[in-house]
């Protein structure tokens, strides 16, 4: 999921480009993030969690109860925004990302897309206008997360939902890898390759959380956190897999951190 140069992408989203050789110059993140061999879905377990914690919050749309619009800020090739638009059936869902290659595909997907970035101006939108918006790893792609949260605030109406994903720092096997010395994995200290922790894939993280400090953060933005939960994360080995959705009962412990907050 991508938006602005500032933090454009959804998180465990594998690059899948050779890396740079060691003289090449660095490439921006807006750079990094068009890469179209990029890719820029996520894992559909935590989409289903994400949409179905906010298909909870809203209610079913009805008589006496209007369409909620939904905005799937970062909204990358549309597949995420897809899978809620199922979930969240007859609430409105409109994707937005600043990249137009992830809107071209994202188009294809769900049927209203917008082009907007978070930095600048801001996103094309008015002061109070979403009832809610889905914010799928993204905050951990991002410069200036403060500014984020702000401009998605902005655009809630008062009593709006925010429903945050990012992964989680303190992950139950990042635990232990720290413990061996090793670099947690979702961690990167490069753009150009790997290095220190388990995997092959640059994501292009630049912040981390911990369930603890992500509640903070979310609470000092102007929201009152309403949940937190857990996910379990894609890219964990199969063997594994059983223990990972375990994991999920203890959001403090689980690969990937979902939060609904509400703007006050």
């Amino acid at each position: 999921m991508t938006l602005s140069t500032q933090g454009p992408a959804a998180a465990g989203r594998p690059s899948g480009a050779a890396p740079a050789r060691p003289d090449a110059p660095v490439p921006g993140l807006r750079d990094f993030y068009e890469n179209p061999t990029v890719p820029v879905a996520s894992g559909e377990a935590r989409t289903l969690r994400q949409a179905r914690m906010l298909a909870e919050a809203l209610g079913p749309a009805g008589p006496g109860r209007p369409a909620a619009t939904v905005l799937d800020v970062g909204c990358g090739d549309g597949s995420a925004g897809a899978i809620a638009a199922g979930v969240l059936d007859g609430h409105r869902v409109v994707g937005v990302d600043w990249s137009q290659d992830a809107l071209r595909r994202a188009s294809r997907r769900m049927g209203r897309v917008v082009r907007g970035e978070l930095t600048g101006g801001g996103l094309p939108f008015a002061a109070g206008c979403a009832d809610a918006v889905l914010f799928g790893e993204v905050v951990e792609h991002l410069v200036d997360p403060d500014g984020a949260l702000d401009e998605l605030r902005r655009v809630l109406r008062r009593g709006g939902h925010l429903m945050l994903s990012t992964p989680n720092l303190a992950a139950w096997y990042n635990r232990a890898l720290l413990l061996a010395g090793v670099q947690p994995v979702f961690s990167e200290v490069s753009l150009r390759r790997i290095h220190g922790r388990p995997g092959t894939e640059v994501v292009g993280h630049l912040r981390l959380y911990t369930a603890r400090a992500l509640r903070e953060f979310v609470a000092a933005s102007g929201f009152e956190v309403v949940r937190v939960a857990g996910a379990p994360f894609h890219g964990v080995p199969r063997p594994l897999r059983p223990l990972d959705r375990l994991a999920c009962g203890v959001p403090s412990l689980a690969s990937i951190l979902l939060v609904h907050a509400r703007k006050v």
